[in-house]
């Protein structure tokens, strides 16, 4: 299975790519990276350049599911407004090509990838790299997120309670 695990952002935004062998539980890295928009940049464009980088990957790779992170912040809403906005774009990327899309709480991302859903940034780079037997640790840490979501999805499978839900909940039959 090919996933695509993105960590949302406006400024920085990144992505991962994965093989997942369910019979050997097994990874293959594809590709992973970030889009990225320099500061001072119009808001307008920077979510463009999220929204065509995003395509060029799903058409270029052809996932089969995407996870995504979900959102908390509990002090700065502009920030959350804006990420908001950026993941919002992602998903409508997603739902043009029918693509599923599940979503996880960090904290779960965490758990999945550690073991432990209180685990530091680094912590999670470097199991992030042991589990894909990289030889360098994965940068930024925006893509080692990214990358962490799809291992994330790979291990918790297509489960029907993660799945996009909410406001965001979408039925592709009202597209046919």
């Amino acid at each position: 299975m090919r996933i695509l695990g993105i960590d949302p952002g406006y400024a920085i935004c990144g992505y991962g790519v994965l093989d997942y062998d369910e019979n050997s539980a097994g990874f293959q890295v594809v590709d992973y990276g970030t889009f990225q928009s320099r500061e001072g940049t119009a808001f307008a464009e920077r979510i463009l350049i999220i929204y065509e980088g995003i395509r060029q990957i799903i058409k270029l790779y052809q996932p089969q599911v995407m996870a995504i992170e979900e959102l908390f912040f509990s002090r700065n809403t502009t920030t959350a407004i804006a990420t908001g906005q950026a993941r919002g774009v992602l998903i409508l990327a997603a739902a043009q090509t029918r693509l599923p899309v599940y979503e996880y709480k960090p904290v779960q991302v965490k758990k999945a990838v550690t073991g432990y859903g209180r685990a530091d940034k680094k912590q999670v780079q470097l199991m992030v790299q042991t589990i894909l037997k990289l030889d360098e640790l994965p940068e930024p840490d925006d893509a080692a997120d990214a990358l962490a979501l799809a291992i994330c999805q790979a291990y918790t499978g297509p489960r029907p309670d993660f799945k996009l839900k909410g406001a965001y909940n979408y039925d592709y039959s009202l597209f046919e």
